[in-house]
């Protein structure tokens, strides 16, 4: 734990450094196509930092949007241009040909919603952006929806950070404990949404 809380603390000093705003653009860029990166995070962390008279709370969200736009459109294009490689292995067989039937169904239907619920799901992200680029959804409605994700992803991190960080300017340590929390849970409830939606959608069709 002592490991976790001086990242923490080195990451809440970075919040309060100019520089903070590329290193957020940056790690929101390759959150989206290697999930493994703390992009929600950071920007957390920047709307605490914003609340507490150290960064501007539009620069942190402007950060994190187009870092998170730049990312997705290279994940898009990611899957587009190794189709044929993931065809070959991920989606080799019937199996792969019916999950991908399936994605291709749901992103034509449900694509600009699948955006915008998956951006809120870590690795969600990155695999219904490579999903778009391998089935070849148009370039334009793509870019269109994730702006839209994007944006709203960011402006809901940045301000769960900023009202924290307001709330409780003496205790940077709870702020960003209260914001977290709240994401994680904002993320579990839509992964219980997606779960039962999709379990409904199933059972209507038996």
């Amino acid at each position: 734990m002592w490991i976790i809380g001086d990242i923490l603390d080195a990451l809440r000093d970075l919040a309060q450094e100019p520089i903070y705003l590329l290193v957020a653009f940056l790690i929101a860029l390759f959150d989206s196509v290697i999930p493994i990166v703390p992009s929600e995070t950071m920007i957390i962390i920047g709307g605490v930092a914003a609340g507490q008279g150290h960064q501007e709370l539009a620069l942190v969200m402007a950060a994190g949007a187009l870092g998170a736009f730049i990312g997705d459109n290279l994940a898009y294009q990611l899957g587009m241009s190794a189709e044929g490689f993931l065809r070959r292995t991920i989606l080799r067989g019937a199996g792969g040909e019916r999950r991908l039937a399936w994605a291709t169904r749901q992103l034509e239907v449900r694509g600009g919603l699948l955006l915008v619920t998956a951006r809120f799901i870590p690795g969600g992200r990155t695999a219904i952006t490579v999903a778009s680029g391998v089935t070849r959804q148009p370039r334009r409605r793509f870019m269109a929806w994730d702006a839209l994700a994007a944006t709203l992803w960011a402006t809901y991190a940045a301000s769960l950070g900023y009202f924290g960080g307001r709330t409780f300017e003496d205790n940077h340590t709870l702020a960003f404990g209260i914001a977290f929390g709240v994401a994680v849970s904002l993320t579990v409830l839509i992964e219980v949404i997606r779960w039962l939606h999709g379990r409904r959608g199933r059972s209507a069709t038996t």
